[in-house]
């Protein structure tokens, strides 16, 4: 007979030579002799970073399956010979909570099975865009330079491999996250810094490696996606609304002066353009490198790159458009900050206290040493001083990847547990720079890098440096599931460069990228472009009148729509379902809608599926079972099947409900 321990919401059950644990009548774990769920080893790791590109490998020295103890109501026990893992398993704050204390430090890996369907989906591990459903891949979680193509089997990455050691895998990314929901409607989450692999290969189940044994595991259920989806965003943190000018316009990515930047304004507002913002992420000076145009990375604005900037900002604040810039979490060693930082003994060290330098690409720089509370003390001074008192009501604040993990820092952390950390770190001290500011809600800055707990720290999202081409992995098509994958996970506002950013090994922006990904970006919460990091190869949206009239014209669409996604925004902000969101968190019993990876609901109402191939004007579109009307012919369809959809560029197969309540405000922007 089985022995249970019934408490609350969950179940600890006895079984013969084992113990299960069960979650609102789902079976998460099943550990016994024969089929062991809790592992513990030793393993030698390698770490080797080449400007943010990490080469990693692993030697298991040992691994073996743990026995099964000793069992009451509140712990599990688990042994290897002398060495006892106690499992304390409770209810807090809403979730299954599973506490681990390990009695000696003899073991450094650690991996768990949870059970799993064959046909059960798995979604999540933070931004990852190359895949929706995990399932039948493994991906390890380290934040990271996502790489150039971020595709083994094409050219472009292996020229990025061999060239640069940059190329990339499907599950390199930015924001890795140790998180999965699942399509049996729970999610669980690692509380760890230290390197992770999860593995969704087998049927029957979900391997969770990760180089230490963790603090906790925490597992909740939901009747729905956007149930668990707030449950996500209440323990990471919300991102707040943003603020009413954001949707005044596109914001600009402009760089090359004061007057040349001027003109370029200008010249577009001359022919109708909404402009909400202007971005000059070279404000603060630029360098030229093999890479292409790079910044001096001193935190101040540069008078000579930029003369009278600092009256035209409040000039253009004054026309409704506000200046956003740059910065990160690094100072480079031919400017003054990292003089003073150094002074100050701010900068992460050696070992040895000496100078730690990091390669960033034909210029060196050091880290900021966010461990110190006085170092971060004194780089949010920098950003209240040099950027919020100067006038500007943004930026890009950028990086937080490169953490080597050989540095000494201030706290004692070893590097490779503060890795992961170091964006959260970084989102933090921007948050709390603009808090104390007393500016929460008007000013918008936007990462690309997190872990665990930027979601409440950083109020806007983007997709990093995709490429200037139509690949899948690294294209246009990857902002999609991107933004998908992170709002899953509490980051529910994000947006993309428009036309992307790295322009390496032969690629150059077209203007057909340009239009098509301009057409996307009008259906998310931020319009915002970028000249790329070699302009001068990259098609630019004032390079012909056809161009700027076509921005014009979706810009002006994007400014109609405010109305809608404020709506949207807030509803993130309240509740913690994102903006962007898969088909089936609104359509749940919708088989078909889990397979869309490319196509995206944009807040309840919306149905957008954007062109991300070159010389395409027709695109197949699914629609779940609904009434949806076209929007841009009216023209009234059926869901529950896919059509072939005319799509000529300004016209991206985009889809409304027939029962909107916004439905009045789509219908005038029919045509």
């Amino acid at each position: 007979m089985s022995d249970n321990i019934v408490v609350k919401e969950y179940e600890v059950i006895k079984i013969n030579r084992g113990v299960e644990i069960w979650l609102e009548g789902m079976l998460l774990i099943k550990h016994t002799e024969d089929r062991p769920a809790f592992f513990a080893g030793t393993g030698i790791e390698t770490m080797e970073m080449y400007r943010g590109n990490f080469d990693i490998n692993d030697y298991v020295e040992s691994r073996v399956p743990l026995e099964l103890q000793s069992f009451d109501s509140d712990h599990v026990k688990l042994a290897y010979k002398q060495t006892t893992l106690t499992v304390a398993i409770a209810k807090k704050e809403e979730a299954l909570t599973l506490t681990f204390h390990l009695d000696g430090n003899v073991w450094n890996r650690f991996w768990l099975r949870l059970e799993a369907q064959p046909t059960e989906r798995v979604f999540g591990c933070g931004e990852q865009l190359s895949y929706l459903n995990l399932r039948g891949k493994n991906f390890p979680l380290w934040t990271s330079e996502p790489g150039v193509g971020r595709n083994k089997n094409t050219y472009t990455t292996w020229q990025a491999d061999v060239k640069d050691k940059a190329g990339g895998d499907y599950y390199t990314t930015n924001f890795p996250l140790p998180t999965i929901i699942s399509s049996r409607k729970y999610y669980c989450h690692v509380e760890t810094t230290a390197y992770a692999d999860f593995n969704f290969r087998h049927d029957e189940f979900h391997e969770l490696e990760i180089w230490e044994v963790p603090r906790e595991i925490v597992f909740e259920s939901g009747k729905s996606y956007k149930e668990l989806a707030g449950k996500l965003s209440n323990r990471f943190g919300n991102q707040p609304e943003l603020p009413d000018w954001t949707y005044n316009g596109i914001w600009l990515g402009l760089q090359g002066g004061t007057d040349v930047v001027e003109k370029k304004v200008e010249r577009a507002l001359e022919k109708g353009l909404k402009i909400g913002a202007i971005w000059t992420q070279d404000w603060q000076g630029k360098r030229i490198t093999s890479f292409g145009k790079r910044l001096m990375w001193n935190w101040r604005w540069n008078e000579e790159e930029y003369p009278a900037l600092n009256e035209k900002v409040w000039e253009w604040k004054d026309k409704g458009i506000r200046l956003l810039g740059y910065i990160n979490p690094y100072v480079a060693v031919d400017g003054d900050l990292y003089q003073e930082a150094k002074q100050l003994n701010y900068l992460a060290t050696k070992e040895d206290g000496s100078d730690y330098l990091v390669d960033f690409g034909e210029f060196d720089c050091g880290v900021v040493d966010f461990t110190n509370p006085d170092a971060s003390e004194w780089y949010k001074r920098v950003i209240q001083t040099n950027l919020i008192d100067f006038g500007l009501d943004g930026w890009m604040a950028d990086f937080g990847e490169y953490l080597p993990t050989d540095v000494s820092l201030f706290n004692g952390k070893p590097a490779k547990l503060a890795h992961n950390e170091w964006p959260t770190l970084w989102a933090k001290v921007n948050h709390d720079a603009v808090c104390e500011a007393g500016r929460k809600g008007d000013i918008v800055y936007f990462m690309r890098a997190g872990y665990t707990g930027t979601q409440g720290y950083c109020p806007l999202l983007w997709a990093g440096d995709q490429s200037v081409n139509w690949s899948v992995d690294d294209g246009l098509a990857s902002t999609i599931p991107a933004a998908l994958s992170a709002g899953m996970t509490g980051s529910g506002i994000s947006h993309s460069d428009i036309g992307g950013y790295t322009s390496l090994h032969g690629n150059k922006r077209s203007k057909e990228l340009l239009l098509r990904w301009v057409d996307m970006a009008a259906f998310t919460p931020v319009m915002r472009t970028h000249e790329g990091n070699r302009p001068d190869d990259c098609f630019q949206f004032d390079d012909d009148e056809e161009t700027l009239l076509h921005f014009v014209r979706m810009t002006n669409i994007y400014v109609a729509l405010a109305p809608y996604m404020k709506a949207c925004v807030s509803e993130n902000a309240r509740h913690g379902v994102p903006v962007q969101r898969p088909l089936f968190m609104e359509f749940e019993t919708d088989e078909k809608s889990y397979d869309q990876p490319y196509q995206y609901m944009l807040g309840a109402d919306l149905l957008v599926a954007p062109v991300h191939q070159q010389g395409v004007t027709e695109w197949d579109v699914y629609l779940p079972e609904e009434e949806w009307v076209h929007f841009w012919s009216g023209k009234e369809y059926t869901g529950g099947v896919t059509y072939s959809i005319q799509a000529p560029l300004g016209e991206p197969p985009v889809f409304y409900r027939k029962s909107s309540s916004f439905r009045s405000l789509f219908d005038t922007l029919i045509g």
